[in-house]
């Protein structure tokens, strides 16, 4: 029996691998969740095969229960939700492998050295990433509306994990009581909710990303414990995917980890130089001429696109134009939205083909060539104070060079700042023009006017 189960388990990691590198890719992403999928139902199987295995009916109760609600709330979610939802899926990964930690823990067992620690290192990490991802759904949620910050914030953060790892090393070499190991775990759920608080929203790409990578790498210490070889290899897999996710949304924002978790970037405004020049509004109608006679028009949404809810009005300007010879593409900046691949996510749910979807690298060569660059909810990813003042918060962080473009229509509500807190020097150039209003509203107009040509 017990070859069964190291063999099932053995397929199960191959089908994790497998679904994680299809989803690599946008066109071969949704295969890879089925069979990432398949590998999980193998693997949650096969436990209830392992020698001494009891409670069969509170495993089953707690495997329906946990289902039906995956179930309901993956069909119900919208598209411009998904951020909190990975999120809170983050976080009951991470609360999951905490609770192991606890029932080992709290058990009294001694472990030994080797293992012991990693019991408390994937309960911590587990802990922390469970708290955090929560806090980090209260904040995409809407339910928490401020960032919250204290003089030596920083250094009770430093105390905290301090004190966190010194109790966690008290009960690997004292064998503490459940007590201690209470302590533990409220230190632990603590220090996750004081790391994620100060953090602005405009940090919620990497943020999820590394509570992702926390979550996979509480499941493969918590495997070792329990010497599980399908937990080490889908938590070693899913911490490393997590972490080069990471290294590589703070690279496209210029910025490291630390800077993202201790700066409180996106909170105050930064001290960039003065804009000079005014915002020029323009009138849909004029745009949609603009558009309508243009040879090349790049699209690029940020974030309001997807609080407007409007790629579904986008995808119908898209092919409006396309109809009329137009060449029309979206340009992608990695950390647009509120998660990896926010936009990405929203136009493949408009029904938008891959291949008109180009990132950074692929389309910037693009916009000198470009008759006009539509922008749409997007603020700091276009700002070229990035690329041209080394005084701004944000100077080196590569952008969409939309100011490359012969012309520049912003799909804006108001006059208000990105999330960086300071001004899009884009804005006010002179090619520049400004279509204020909702996102969804805007398109629909442009839709309109365009037909009426």
């Amino acid at each position: 029996m017990r070859s069964v189960i190291e063999a099932s388990y053995f397929i199960a990691a191959i089908l994790f691998i497998f679904g994680l590198k299809r989803m690599s890719s946008p066109v071969t992403a949704r295969g890879g969740i089925v069979w990432a999928g398949a590998g999980m139902v193998v693997a949650t199987l096969v436990s209830f095969l392992y020698p001494g295995m009891g409670n069969y009916m509170l495993m089953m109760t707690a495997i329906f229960i946990g289902g039906v609600l995956a179930w309901y709330s993956g069909k119900k979610v919208a598209m411009t939700d998904m951020p909190q939802m990975i999120a809170l899926y983050n976080g009951m990964g991470g609360g999951a492998a905490a609770a192991i930690a606890a029932v080992e823990l709290f058990g009294g067992e001694d472990h030994g050295l080797v293992f012991g620690t990693l019991a408390v290192l994937g309960g911590m990490i587990g802990a922390v990433s469970f708290s955090g991802s929560l806090v980090a759904f209260a904040k995409l949620q809407g339910l928490m509306k401020r960032n919250f910050r204290f003089p030596g914030q920083q250094v009770f953060n430093l105390l905290l994990l301090a004190a966190t790892l010194a109790t966690a090393g008290y009960i690997v070499l004292a064998h503490a009581d459940v007590n201690t190991v209470a302590i533990f775990f409220l230190l632990a759920l603590i220090l996750g909710v004081t790391m994620t608080l100060p953090i602005g929203g405009a940090d919620m790409p990497v943020v999820i990303s590394l509570y992702n990578a926390l979550t996979g790498l509480a499941v493969a210490f918590e495997g070792f414990v329990l010497q599980n070889a399908a937990m080490i290899i889908a938590g070693t897999v899913v911490g490393a995917a997590g972490s080069l996710l990471t290294q590589l949304m703070a690279k496209a924002m210029n910025r490291s980890l630390a800077n993202v978790l201790f700066s409180g970037f996106g909170e105050e405004a930064g001290e960039a130089s003065e804009v000079s020049g005014s915002m020029k509004p323009i009138e849909a109608a004029d745009v949609a001429v603009m558009m309508a006679f243009a040879n090349k028009v790049l699209i690029i949404p940020g974030y309001g696109m997807a609080v407007a809810q409007a790629q579904h009005k986008v995808w119908e300007l898209t092919q409006l134009l396309k109809s009329r010879g137009v060449g029309v593409k979206f340009a992608i900046h990695p950390v647009a939205g509120r998660m990896p691949g926010h936009m990405n996510v929203l136009l493949a749910e408009a029904g938008v083909p891959y291949d008109i979807i180009y990132d950074e690298d692929e389309i910037n060569p693009e916009f000198p060539t470009a008759d006009v660059a539509l922008i749409i909810g997007a603020n700091d990813v276009v700002n070229p104070a990035a690329r041209n003042d080394p005084a701004s918060p944000i100077y080196g962080m590569p952008i969409l060079n939309a100011d490359y473009a012969k012309n520049v229509i912003v799909i804006k509500r108001g006059q208000g700042t990105g999330f960086s807190g300071i001004e899009n020097a884009l804005f006010f150039l002179d090619h520049t023009r400004m279509l204020y209003g909702d996102g969804q509203a805007m398109a629909s107009e442009l839709i309109n006017e365009v037909k009426a040509l």
